[in-house]
């Protein structure tokens, strides 16, 4: 039986720039306020009055979800109530 020789192919260096892509997982946070919805954080802010205004227009749209906002100071949250229907 003849013998084959095989070569392997050559392997390239890594590439830095997809070693320190930026992971799905974990977004960096920018803000002290989180938004959450269901428990799942969507965006951060920096001030409590910009993440409610978020929070109500996404409870306007989507009464059934549970919005919240996250102080990741005081470690608190804050339930977003739908606005009342006028009458």
């Amino acid at each position: 039986m003849a013998s084959r020789q095989i070569k392997m192919p050559v392997k390239d260096e890594p590439n830095q720039a997809t070693d320190e892509a930026p992971s799905q997982r974990k977004r960096p946070e920018s803000g002290r306020y989180l938004l959450q919805v269901d428990r799942q954080t969507k965006g951060s802010y920096s001030t409590t009055e910009a993440a409610q205004l978020a929070a109500l227009a996404i409870k306007a749209v989507y009464p059934i979800v549970q919005v919240s906002v996250y102080d990741s100071v005081d470690c608190t949250h804050t339930l977003v109530e739908a606005p009342a229907a006028a009458s």
